[in-house]
C-alpha cells in the first residue's frame, strides 16, 4: 500500500527543510533505511532515510525549500495509482485542523496501517544514534559504509558529524582527503566528544538569560571595597555566636540597606513604565548540579545577620535538593551572584529578570595596599554592578556602590541600622 513521505522535523527549531538532491530516482526500488535524499536543516545537512520498502513512485519536490510535514514523495508497489493517493492526502490536508508538531521520538515510530488498509503518511527520518552501539558496531549510513569499504577505510577512525555522531558520506570524503599520519603504522587519535541532552532547567536558564542579555542594554560598574573591618568584626561575632556568619551574609545585609537608600536601583523595567519597589527581596544565586537557581530572600533589609545566614543556608540546601516551592524563586527585586568562594577575583553577571541590576561579588584577596604612606597588608574585594540602562543611569549605579562601600568599610552600621 502506497505511503506518503513528508519532510521530517529533524530538530526542535526546524520549521522547513531544503532538499539538496535525491539519491534515488522515480522507479527505483528502495528498502527501509536506504538513503533517499540529502536535506539541509537549520542545523546541518543530513541524509534522509527511507521509512518503508517499495518503489519510489513519485518525487513531489525535486529540490528546494519546503515546510515541515509537506509531502515530498510517495513509496508504494510498482504500478500503484500514486496520483489518487496524493489527491486524497492533499484533500485531507486542506480540511484537517492544524495539528501540533510531532516530536522527534514520534517521527521514529513505524507507520501503522489504519483500519481497512488505508494508506498512512510516513515521515522519513534520521534515527538518532550514538557513534557505537552496545555491541561496538559503528553507526554509519549505508552510503558511508559502502564508500569506506571501497576505499579501504576503517570506520572506527572516522568521527561522524551526523545525528548522534553517525558517520555519513561527507565524513568519509573528508577523512579521505586528510594527510596520512607522519609515523607509519600509527593511527591518528580519535576525536571524541559527548553530546549532553538539555535539561528543562538549562533550557530555561538559556532562554531567560538570552532574553535579558539581548533585550536589556547592560552596562557595568566595578568598585573595590576594603574588607579589613568586616574580617575583624566577623571574627568577633563568630567567637560568641552559635551561627557562624559568612562574608556573603555581610554583603547581603549591606546590599539590602543600600537598596533602601537607593530605591531607583531596586526597580524593574515593565515596557511602558518603571516599577520601583518599596520592599527589598534579594535573589541569591545558588549553583546546583544542572545549572543555577535563584531562591529569594524576602524583606532582607529587615533581617539581622544571623537571620540572613540561617535563611540563605536553608534556601541553598533546598535548592540543591530541588525542594524549593515556586514562590520561593519568584519576586526578586535585586540579585547577588557571589563567586568569591571559588577564587574568582572579578567577573560580570547577566541581569536576572525582572531586576534592573545584579551584583557580581568576587573574592577577598590579601594584597599589599598603601595606608598613610606605608605599604601594609590589605583585604580588597571587587564588586561589579550590571545595570539595565533603561532603568539605571551611570551616576545612579555609582551612588549605590558608594553607599555599599561605606557600609562594608564601616560594618558596625550594619548592626545598628
Amino acid at each position: 500500500m502506497a505511503e506518503i513521505i513528508r519532510m521530517p522535523r529533524l530538530s526542535d527549531t526546524m520549521e522547513e527543510g531544503t532538499i539538496i538532491s535525491w539519491l534515488k530516482k522515480e522507479g527505483d526500488r528502495v528498502e527501509t533505511g536506504d538513503l533517499l535524499a540529502e536535506v539541509e536543516t537549520d542545523k546541518a545537512t543530513m541524509e534522509m532515510d527511507s521509512p518503508a520498502d517499495g518503489v519510489l513512485l513519485h518525487i513531489a519536490v525535486k529540490e528546494g525549500t519546503v515546510p515541515v510535514d509537506s509531502i515530498i514523495a510517495i513509496i508504494g508497489e510498482e504500478g500503484e495509482d500514486w496520483k489518487a493517493v496524493l489527491a486524497k492526502a492533499e484533500k485531507e490536508n486542506a480540511t484537517a485542523a492544524p495539528a501540533p508538531a510531532a516530536s522527534q521520538e514520534a517521527h521514529s515510530e513505524e507507520p501503522q496501517p489504519a483500519a481497512g488498509g488505508a494508506a498512512q503518511p510516513a515521515t522519513a527520518t534520521l534515527v538518532e544514534q550514538t557513534p557505537a552501539g552496545d555491541n561496538g558496531r559503528i553507526k554509519a549510513s549505508p552510503l558511508a559504509r559502502s564508500m569506506a569499504k571501497e576505499l579501504g577505510i576503517d570506520l572506527h577512525l572516522i568521527q561522524g558529524s551526523g545525528p548522534g555522531g553517525r558517520v555519513i558520506k561527507r565524513d568519509v570524503e573528508n577523512f579521505r582527503q586528510r594527510p596520512a599520519a607522519t609515523t607509519a603504522g600509527v593511527a591518528a587519535p580519535a576525536e571524541t566528544y559527548t553530546d549532553l541532552p538539555l535539561s528543562q532547567m538549562r533550557k530555561t536558564i538559556a532562554r531567560r538569560l538570552s532574553e535579558s542579555k539581548f533585550t536589556a542594554p547592560h552596562f557595568y560598574l566595578t568598585m573595590e571595597i576594603m574588607m579589613d573591618k568586616v574580617r575583624a568584626l566577623r571574627k568577633e561575632i563568630n567567637a560568641i555566636s552559635e551561627e557562624k556568619i559568612s562574608f556573603n551574609d555581610f554583603v547581603i545585609k549591606a546590599v539590602a540597606l543600600a537598596l533602601r537608600q537607593h530605591p531607583e536601583v531596586n526597580a524593574s523595567w515593565l515596557d511602558d513604565r518603571i516599577r520601583r519597589y518599596h520592599y527589598v527581596h534579594i535573589g541569591v544565586a545558588v549553583a546546583v548540579e544542572e545549572g543555577l537557581m535563584v531562591p529569594v530572600l524576602r524583606h532582607a533589609d529587615h533581617l539581622g545577620l544571623s537571620q540572613i545566614h540561617t535563611s540563605v543556608k536553608d534556601l541553598a540546601v533546598r535548592a540543591r535538593e530541588r525542594k524549593l516551592a515556586l514562590e520561593e524563586m519568584q519576586g526578586n527585586t535585586f540579585t547577588i551572584s557571589n563567586l568569591g568562594m571559588f577564587g574568582i577575583e572579578e567577573f560580570t553577571a547577566i541581569i536576572n529578570p525582572p531586576d534592573a541590576c545584579i551584583l557580581a561579588v568576587g573574592g577577598i584577596m590579601e594584597k599589599p595596599v598603601v595606608r598613610d604612606g606605608q605599604i601594609v597588608p590589605g583585604y580588597p574585594m571587587k564588586v561589579t554592578l550590571s545595570c539595565d540602562h533603561r532603568v539605571v543611569d551611570g551616576a545612579t549605579g555609582a551612588a549605590f556602590l558608594q553607599t555599599l562601600k561605606q557600609l562594608l568599610e564601616e560594618p558596625l552600621r550594619l548592626l545598628v541600622v
